[in-house]
């Protein structure tokens, strides 16, 4: 099931088509984006030390660890980007790849009827807004997982999340990306240096 919310993109994360729905909206937008002379950068945000916010950083392994991914990859569970190092972070990937597009993926609080869901959208997320944290705003794409419920312990939410929520959410979002990043059988894959 897709839902449009204005420029975003609600996913039911649950549905066995879910990464092909997702594939086709990322890919409508880095075509929109991208040229041969800049691809794209995929940066993950997250921490492995909140079960809910482990998001970011095991999509960011996963397309990290799959030899076919053609785009460079920030956040990972080894060197994860989170509130500490993300503006660090971000300047230096813009100082690698001047003028790249950057597809932000991040955790995120929802209401219930949206839990489980994937939002995808042109522009920026702000990480750790859902835990009332002002932290600066990262992407030209972002794709988020609506991982629990947002509310008044939304610090707790992200605590008590299930790892295997989170890991099948990671699954399904890293099987849109790479959908989207490495398929030639419509001979639409994005452009990649």
């Amino acid at each position: 099931m897709l839902m449009t919310s204005q420029k975003t993109c609600y996913i039911n994360g649950k549905s066995k088509t879910a990464p092909q729905m997702l594939a086709v909206q990322l890919l409508q937008f880095l075509n929109d984006l991208c040229t041969p002379e800049l691809p794209p950068v995929f940066v993950c945000i997250g921490s492995d030390r909140v079960t809910g916010d482990s998001l970011g950083p095991l999509i960011g392994t996963s397309l990290s660890h799959t030899p076919a991914f053609p785009f460079p990859v920030y956040g990972t569970l080894h060197r994860p980007i989170h509130a500490l190092n993300l503006e660090s972070s971000v300047e230096a990937i813009k100082k690698r790849h001047p003028g790249s597009p950057m597809v932000a993926i991040d955790a995120s609080l929802g209401t219930r009827r949206h839990q489980n869901y994937i939002t995808i959208s042109a522009g920026s997320l702000c990480p750790g807004a859902g835990v009332d944290k002002e932290l600066m705003e990262v992407g030209d794409i972002s794709i988020t997982g609506i991982i629990n419920l947002s509310g008044q312990f939304a610090q707790m939410s992200l605590q008590s999340t299930r790892l295997s929520t989170v890991m099948a959410m990671a699954s399904c979002i890293s099987q849109g990306i790479l959908i989207a990043c490495t398929d030639e059988r419509k001979g639409k894959q994005i452009p990649h240096t």
